[in-house]
């Protein structure tokens, strides 16, 4: 009989342990044009990996990465923002949870421009790309380099 109470305890805190790391799971909120197709590809890449996603059709994606302090010249097809942090383009997922983890003082990250083989831009062909660390003043640095 005490071996089933010490039984049902360890599942209900294992169950306890697993609802608690899932209503931890931040979330982003994606700001895309409604007719982007590798903007739900990119939201799909995040939701496959554990992010929460809410994926918001606006008139002008731009207008956002503007007033998250991304540089234009960084630009891309969409913008999200978890937790403070901006995110600009075909950001992986691995890099949005280490600059999670690591919380650096920055504006965020970006993917310039649409690489072919970023998340949400798969295919035949795989460019080499930067995800960007974007700093407060606007410059940036190569946080990851993918071949």
């Amino acid at each position: 009989m005490r071996h089933r109470y010490l039984l049902q305890a360890v599942l209900v805190g294992g169950l306890s342990v697993h609802v608690g790391a899932s209503a931890a799971a931040p979330v982003i909120d994606v700001y895309k044009s409604e007719y982007c197709g590798c903007c739900h590809e990119w939201v799909k890449h995040l939701e496959a990996n554990g992010f929460k996603v809410k994926a918001q059709n606006v008139v002008n994606p731009s207008d956002y990465r503007e007033n998250f302090g991304i540089p234009n010249d960084l630009g891309s097809c969409h913008t999200g923002y978890v937790n403070g942090y901006a995110l600009e383009g075909h950001v992986p997922a691995a890099e949005i949870k280490r600059l999670l983890a690591e919380r650096p003082k920055a504006k965020g990250l970006a993917v310039p421009a649409m690489p072919l083989g970023s998340p949400g831009m798969e295919g035949p062909r795989k460019d080499p790309y930067d995800v960007l660390l974007v700093q407060p003043n606007g410059a940036h640095t190569v946080y990851k380099h993918y071949n």
